[in-house]
């Protein structure tokens, strides 16, 4: 819907501004061939905003496409902090390890290339923050191996669990609307979380984001 999209752009402009670094990031991945699917400037701002909120000095980011993301949150960190990135394919890597050095932040961001569910076992914890935004299907097990790298008081943030609507489809057989039915089951079921999820409009059409906290 175009109010949406201008609704969203008048936000960008007047709150989040114009940014050489992100901009280059976002031109890069269409030169690339990447698929647009990166956070809304908006979007990446709040993911900034939440992780300095809880001091964040490390962060998890499952799906990096071309480092847009990673970029907000990396500037989010303090000196000496640290932003781990998974992406499953190297084409994706090459482009945002361009992206994240032009905004020069290679220091403090290491990008990891392989499948996250093979990746994320061999990682030691705790995180501040964990962003996961890669393949839906899976989002129930990312959950479970972000929750095992986290301590109380961490966030974990998952994007695009409204999927236009469709995740109320009970019998989807999607298997993006699948994989984020089986995650708000598991925040139902998880007293070790409290969650909460939140609908969004915009340039990125409909869809929204979860948010969990770590209490114990």
């Amino acid at each position: 819907m175009k109010i949406w999209d201008d609704v969203d752009r008048y936000i960008s402009e007047t709150l989040v501004q114009p940014d050489a670094a992100l901009q280059a990031a976002l031109t890069a991945a269409d030169q690339a061939g990447l698929p647009p699917i990166s956070v809304s400037p908006a979007h990446g701002k709040l993911l900034f905003l939440l992780a300095r909120a809880v001091g964040a000095k490390r962060i998890l980011e499952i799906g990096t496409l071309a480092g847009y993301s990673a970029i907000w949150l990396a500037r989010a960190l303090p000196p000496g902090g640290q932003l781990i990135t998974l992406e499953a394919v190297e084409k994706h890597a090459t482009v945002a390890r361009k992206n994240i050095e032009r905004a020069g932040l290679s220091a403090m961001v290491d990008v990891r290339v392989g499948q996250a569910l093979d990746t994320l076992p061999g990682l030691a914890g705790p995180f501040d923050l964990t962003f996961i935004d890669a393949d839906k299907q899976n989002n129930a097990e990312y959950f479970r191996q972000a929750l095992k790298l986290s301590r109380p008081g961490s966030l974990i943030i998952v994007d695009n669990v409204v999927r236009d609507g469709a995740v109320i489809d009970a019998h989807s057989r999607n298997a993006a609307v699948l994989g984020v039915r089986r995650l708000y089951e598991l925040f139902a079921k998880e007293p070790r979380v409290a969650a909460t999820a939140i609908q969004t409009v915009g340039v990125k059409g409909y869809d929204g984001f979860a948010i969990a906290q770590v209490l114990s």
